[in-house]
């Protein structure tokens, strides 16, 4: 039983080691991209774009 109380304290560690590896996987390109001068201003523009995109759907979704 104690085997089983120790894998299941394991879980957390391994959700958030892998959320993490996931976010620098998702966020490498971007870091390259910047490395490249024009590019530069785009890489803030299209997030910027994106950001104000979602917020406008979630705004018009919950009648806000």
């Amino acid at each position: 039983m104690s085997d089983f109380w120790n894998n299941i304290s394991r879980y957390p560690r391994f959700f958030i080691s892998s959320v993490a590896g996931l976010i620098l996987v998702i966020l490498t390109p971007f870091k390259n991209l910047l490395k490249i001068k024009k590019f530069r201003i785009f890489v803030p523009i299209i997030f910027l774009s994106v950001i104000l995109v979602l917020y406008f759907i979630i705004v018009n979704m919950t009648a806000l």
